[in-house]
């Protein structure tokens, strides 16, 4: 199997998966987190395309998941967390961060965190290793193994 066909095989299952949890992710901290996680995968290489944000932006619209919540509200987050980073990438990744902590204290919402960044990340097809890289940082962050998640 092609290295792609694994990352989109990879990604359709975290989202199935996620959407089997979709009633028990509707708090505060989950949203919060993965918005973060969103912008960070989107900042990962340290910059972000117009059509990379719209992309990513159009993702979480349309993410089942994610419409226990308004969909401005998450835009209006995932821009914040956006701007962060790319004001000052280093300053602003240890905010972002820190938002992603929000999930720590529930460990379905931390790894669905986890699974909505690589859905994220493989969205186009490459879950390049810069993505994998800040998707492993965000996992010892929340206390889970990354080889839980392949990363």
């Amino acid at each position: 199997m092609a290295l792609w066909d694994r990352i989109r095989e990879s990604a359709s299952q975290m989202q199935t998966q996620l959407v089997a949890k979709k009633n028990d992710l509707k708090s505060g901290a989950f949203r919060d987190a993965s918005m973060a996680m969103c912008a960070l995968v989107a900042a990962a290489d340290g910059t972000v395309d117009p059509s990379e944000r719209q992309r990513v932006a159009q993702l979480i619209a349309t993410n089942e998941v994610l419409q226990n919540f308004s969909a401005d509200d998450l835009r209006r987050r995932f821009e914040d967390n956006l701007n962060k980073l790319t004001t000052d990438f280093a300053f602003g990744k240890v905010s972002v961060l820190q938002e992603i902590a929000k999930a720590k204290k529930k460990p379905a919402e931390a790894r669905a965190v986890i699974q909505i960044g690589i859905v994220i990340g493989g969205a186009d097809g490459d879950f390049d290793k810069t993505e994998q890289a800040i998707v492993r940082e965000a996992c010892y962050t929340l206390d889970l193994p990354p080889h839980e998640f392949d990363l």
